[in-house]
């Protein structure tokens, strides 16, 4: 063997080499991801119900045409899903903002201070879900003891039993988990704004207002579009807080999308139907980002 055709055999092997040690880890993530998202859609054009196992078979889009023309938990559960979504990732866009700007002024034990603001984003969901829920208990609850001894209320009230209160209870508790989140990552963006863009504004004889709308916010433009696309398909996606304090309830004034989704394909077994919801959760999750990139012109999408 020649010393040329050695030569060209290293250079194959070290050219295929980096693939040989990714190759473990592309498979997980195939057997853990791909598969799994390939077997949803299969199961979506089939009729696969537990109780009904021997009528299972592929059906087409039968799924897709019961869920659109005469499913009305599925409409009533997308608008709970759609509301959920949008007031949690603006209050918590504001807030955030908020926290965030309070964070970035000098003051002492500021570390301190900014390590505690993180501690709601890293306590997990079913610890929120039983600190909360035992917050908004009618019997013992805190809120309900506060609120009687300022004279709000005149007794207890059952918050997460009651159809008018228990949209906005679980509103609240996801609020507190979820400000740190913007407010640790608008943190992080105004302290890359440069000092001297602020001088040079402050000589002009620009306020704290015209600062906020024509320094701060532009420079944070990119980090709230980012911010605020992520946090939507979380909560978007969110099932852990508001099954496990209402699982849905009362009267499924809390059941959005993915809870549905949950119900129908684990509690009730039927799979093939669950599935076909996954998959338009999927869609308008997908519709979702193209849109909210392109408005944004954010990215790859942003004019040259």
């Amino acid at each position: 063997m020649t010393v040329k055709s050695k030569a060209s055999r290293k250079k194959t092997g070290d050219r295929w080499f980096p693939y040989l040690l990714i190759a473990p880890t592309v498979l997980l993530i195939a057997g853990l991801l791909v598969f799994p998202i390939f077997r949803v859609f299969d199961l979506s054009v089939q009729s696969y119900d537990f109780t009904r196992l021997q009528k299972a078979g592929y059906i087409g889009l039968e799924n897709f045409r019961n869920i659109f023309t005469q499913d009305d938990m599925f409409y009533s559960s997308l608008w709970i899903t759609v509301k959920w979504v949008l007031i949690e990732v603006v209050l918590q866009l504001v807030f955030g903002l908020v926290v965030a700007l309070l964070l970035n002024q000098a003051f002492k034990l500021r570390g301190l201070v900014r390590s505690l603001v993180l501690v709601p984003w890293a306590v997990s969901g079913v610890l929120t879900t039983m600190l909360w829920s035992l917050m908004f208990n009618q019997h013992i609850g805190i809120i309900n003891d506060i609120l009687m001894k300022l004279g709000v209320i005149s007794e207890p009230v059952a918050w997460l039993a009651n159809i008018h209160t228990v949209f906005g209870s679980v509103i609240v508790a996801e609020l507190w988990r979820g400000i740190p989140f913007f407010a640790i990552t608008l943190l992080a963006a105004l302290q890359t704004i440069p000092h001297e863009v602020y001088e040079s504004c402050e000589v002009d004889g620009a306020g704290s207002v015209k600062k906020l709308f024509f320094i701060t916010l532009p420079f944070l433009k990119e980090s709230i579009v980012f911010a605020t696309l992520l946090r939507a398909i979380w909560e978007f996606n969110s099932i852990d807080m508001i099954f496990t304090m209402t699982n849905g309830g009362p009267m499924d004034m809390t059941t959005t999308l993915p809870i549905y989704m949950m119900k129908t394909s684990i509690l009730e077994g039927n799979y093939g139907y669950g599935s076909a919801i996954g998959v338009v959760t999927f869609a308008f999750l997908m519709i979702f980002v193209v849109l909210y990139l392109r408005l944004n012109r954010s990215g790859g999408m942003q004019d040259e």
